[in-house]
């Protein structure tokens, strides 16, 4: 019974601990980024903000990060739509054959990024896409992919098809019954794919170091060449933005999935 009693607190101690040994480094660089010196110290030295109205003001910084949320936007959005559909015609498939296609659909997640950035750019280099958007969308895209569906197949397996059939036997077209029942149904899967496809492509250096071109500079690439040519606090003040950004992401998905539990039990009454 007394090693009942300590077995939770000590699961509970070690799972501190790794949580700590792990957010812990990331959370170095909140403090660094508003250091008064030119190079990156820690502990930082003094107060400043001089950092965040560079990454807020220079041109490179503030022109990395448009292009980072236009991408990552974009391509979150063609992810979605398309993994969405995968799922739908994956749940339609027989069996064995829906494991061998969720297999290949998982494939950018498996395949380390420097053997997917090596293969697109071979295959953009021949369509003349690399150095611009389009090519660095699309190569994002099918990056994030697995992403949404994987949650939205997660989400498929909880529903209630009878819903579907119900609506097509009262009437409803195939793309009605999408409307009004499949799809309220699956938001919270659709949803979530969305905010981590779009999170993955922000966040995305490998390939974009491989795709992107002197018009298309992602904030992930400008970081890497802010340490790559001069180990400047702004990257710090850039990596605490991210950061910020990844919460707060995080807390609208998680808000919106209590928003729409909440929804039907205001509505039934």
């Amino acid at each position: 019974m007394s090693l009942r009693l300590l077995a939770r607190p000590l699961l509970g101690a070690i799972v501190f601990a790794v949580c700590a040994y792990l957010v812990i480094p990331t959370l170095i660089v909140v403090p660094i980024s508003f250091t008064q010196t030119d190079y990156i110290s820690f502990p930082p030295e003094g107060f400043s903000l001089q950092w965040y109205e560079t990454f807020l003001g220079a041109g490179p910084w503030r022109n990395a990060t448009l292009n980072s949320f236009l991408v990552a936007a974009i391509s979150a959005l063609l992810a979605t739509v398309v993994g969405t559909s995968a799922a739908l015609g994956l749940h339609r498939l027989p069996r064995a054959l829906a494991r061998l296609a969720i297999w290949i659909v998982l494939l950018p997640m498996v395949v380390p990024s420097i053997i997917m950035a090596v293969a697109l750019y071979g295959a953009f280099a021949s369509l003349d896409l690399i150095g611009t958007r389009i090519g660095l969308i699309l190569a994002h895209a099918l990056l994030t992919l697995p992403f949404v569906v994987i949650n939205v197949s997660a989400v498929m397996q909880k529903m209630d098809w009878r819903m579907v059939d119900a609506a097509r036997s009262l009437g409803a077209s195939p793309n009605k019954a999408f409307w009004k029942v499949t799809l309220p149904s699956i938001l919270p899967g659709v949803i979530a794919g969305l905010v981590f496809a779009f999170l993955t492509s922000f966040d995305e250096v490998v390939v974009a170091l491989f795709v992107t071109g002197i018009d298309s500079v992602t904030l992930p690439v400008q970081m890497w060449n802010g340490i790559r040519f001069e180990i400047s606090p702004a990257v710090a003040a850039a990596s605490t933005m991210l950061l910020l950004l990844s919460i707060f992401a995080l807390a609208a998905y998680g808000a919106a999935r209590r928003v729409g539990r909440s929804a039907p039990e205001g509505m039934n009454a």
